[in-house]
């Protein structure tokens, strides 16, 4: 059966801040344009926020790259806000975006959110959720059993071929990671004969805590942490990318 090729990017661009302490798009939009992905998910993009210079981040990242983007805020403030974001070279068609819950005596904590668009593929629809997880494990895993469920991933419009992917903040040992990973292929252990490699921090990566989940169904053909001189100073996490491929005959909404 013939199939569509492409390739998807999940990256914290800690509000574009690199290890060198300077705030710049145009870094970001660097990385990105060195390994053109046809979709990005983004966390961490400030809009208007004063630390990042009232920069919107989102727009100046894809006005370099001439991309199509939607922006879900986790986080609003007085003068912006902040959260994720999903770019595409095709059309992007907004499907829900939301806050995630925390945990009782745990709203001292950053507020987090998800975020699902359906792209437009010329082999077919995609559904596409970006999200970026507590740091506290009982949060994660309450935020990913809110995923697994009914107004998410549950929902009968997230049907195959569908991606979850963002940072998680969460190891593979993890309970909130083996519920995503019973359900979905996680790609860099998709790919034979080649070993996960950690996402953060980016000087001297320890931990696997971004992840690109896949439906069965969605072949991994490459995947891969981005790591070089670009992204070790760009943001304090690296990119993860995948090539993948549908069959062209996927469903598309009508």
């Amino acid at each position: 059966m013939p199939s569509h090729q492409f390739r998807i990017m999940t990256y914290n661009i800690h509000s574009c801040f690199g290890t060198d302490g300077k705030a710049s798009p145009a870094r970001i939009a660097a990385v990105i344009a060195e390994e053109a992905p046809d979709i990005i998910a983004l966390q961490e993009v400030d809009r208007g926020l004063a630390r990042s210079g009232y920069s919107d981040q989102v727009q100046e990242i894809t006005a370099i790259l001439g991309m199509n983007f939607i922006f879900f805020p986790s986080l609003q403030h007085k003068e912006g806000n902040y959260g994720n974001a999903i770019l595409s070279r095709t059309a992007l068609h907004l499907v829900k975006g939301g806050a995630l819950p925390n945990l009782p005596g745990l709203r001292r904590f950053e507020k987090r959110g998800a975020l699902w668009v359906e792209a437009r593929l010329p082999g077919g629809a995609l559904q596409v959720i970006a999200t970026h997880f507590g740091l506290v494990s009982k949060e994660r895993l309450l935020q990913a059993r809110t995923l697994l469920g009914k107004e998410w991933l549950g929902h009968p419009d997230c049907h195959p071929p569908a991606i979850i992917c963002g940072d998680f903040n969460t190891t593979p040992r993890s309970l909130a990671y083996r519920l995503l990973a019973d359900r979905f292929d996680d790609v860099q252990r998709a790919v034979t004969k080649q070993r996960p490699h950690a996402t953060w921090p980016v000087r001297h990566p320890l931990m696997r805590i971004d992840h690109l989940f896949v439906t069965p169904g969605i072949t991994v053909e490459k995947a891969r942490v981005v790591r070089n001189d670009l992204t070790r100073v760009a943001s304090d996490h690296l990119p993860l990318v995948a090539d993948l491929s549908i069959p062209d005959s996927s469903e598309t909404r009508k």
